[in-house]
């Protein structure tokens, strides 16, 4: 009965605005329409390019992205990795509506976030993206039952269906039988699977998880990883994990490294996640550079990001001059004070 009042006041605060018919003519950074920006296409959910993000106040100014560039597919589960002050957690909210850009581009699912309007961006965060935060007071409302946690967003949107919709996620989440529970009588880990649960209300194509592993053990981090892959082999939902922590590079399918606002390095999966399940019982301990190759990343600008440790070895400082030279099919980068042999 007490939550019968609450549906009823959250409905009362629950305004979408229509959608517009009406398409936006404006241009882009590059003069022209989203459509012919270079290396954007119809297959990229997301897509920044010179992306800038500028925090100012009296007497500061933090350049927490410098142009960063980076592209992720439709259908995507990938990981942003990158230290404390990397850019991570800046590029995360802005790909989730939180923030604005200071500068560049930002298309998300065909949509050019920079020219959003208060409305459309209400409704962009409302339906196009779900946030599974790792710090749970931000998930979730302690007093209700997981079921009614997983309901607002959904009475939020206007769903008439929702209280059936939080039934079957929670069951998706192995919650079929704790769904009437208060959060103090579930454990940790179930307290995070409700969070995917209403990450997941309002269908989202993007999910953002800021670091969804980081308060459980390795028994509930493999079940999350493993209704993340559910989510995303099964739903087609584009998966986006921010964290510092390498080792979850086991578990997607990209690494993108962010350094001082910028993309850095990328790291493939060598085999299908198929094929590693297969390896399972040698996977404990297994080095990052056994199931994912390393990828330099060359910018549109022609600019490849060299890893520090290679220009270390290479006795190559930052911001010095290097020379090039074509071996074959092979480009050799020399320090300036270097021979050639």
């Amino acid at each position: 009965m007490k939550f019968d009042k609450i549906r009823t006041f959250i409905k009362s605060l629950s305004i979408l605005p229509k959608a517009s018919s009406k398409e936006i003519n404006a241009k882009n950074f590059y003069g022209k329409d989203d459509s012919d920006i270079p290396g954007y296409t119809s297959d990229h959910i997301i897509f920044c390019d010179g992306l800038v993000k500028i925090y100012k106040s009296k007497d500061t100014e933090v350049v927490a992205l410098q142009g960063l560039e980076l592209e992720i597919k439709k259908g995507e589960m990938m990981a942003i990795i990158g230290n404390s002050g990397s850019g991570k957690s800046t590029l995360m909210n802005l790909i989730g509506g939180l923030d604005s850009p200071s500068a560049g581009t930002l298309i998300v699912d065909g949509k050019n976030l920079l020219r959003m309007k208060k409305p459309e961006l209400l409704r962009y965060k409302k339906e196009k993206v779900g946030f599974v935060w790792q710090n749970n007071a931000r998930n979730l409302i302690p007093y209700l039952p997981a079921i009614h946690n997983v309901e607002i967003p959904m009475i939020l949107a206007g769903r008439k269906d929702a209280k059936k919709r939080a039934a079957e996620l929670l069951e998706i989440m192995g919650l079929k039988e704790r769904m009437n529970n208060r959060l103090s009588q579930l454990s940790g880990g179930e307290q995070q699977r409700v969070a995917i649960a209403i990450a997941m209300a309002n269908n989202p194509k993007i999910l953002l998880a800021d670091e969804p592993t980081g308060a459980v053990d390795t028994a509930t981090a493999t079940i999350i990883y493993n209704i993340f892959r559910k989510l995303n082999k099964e739903y087609g939902i584009t998966i986006i994990i921010v964290t510092h922590d390498r080792a979850v590079a086991k578990n997607v399918d990209r690494v993108v490294t962010i350094v001082d606002g910028r993309t850095g390095s990328e790291y493939i999966r060598k085999n299908s996640y198929k094929e590693q399940i297969m390896e399972l019982d040698r996977m404990s301990g297994v080095e990052e550079s056994e199931t994912h190759e390393e990828m330099i990343v060359v910018d549109r600008q022609g600019r490849p990001k060299i890893p520090e440790e290679y220009l270390e070895l290479a006795k190559i400082p930052n911001n010095s001059k290097v020379r090039l030279k074509m071996k074959d099919d092979t480009i050799v980068i020399y320090s300036r004070d270097k021979d050639d042999e």
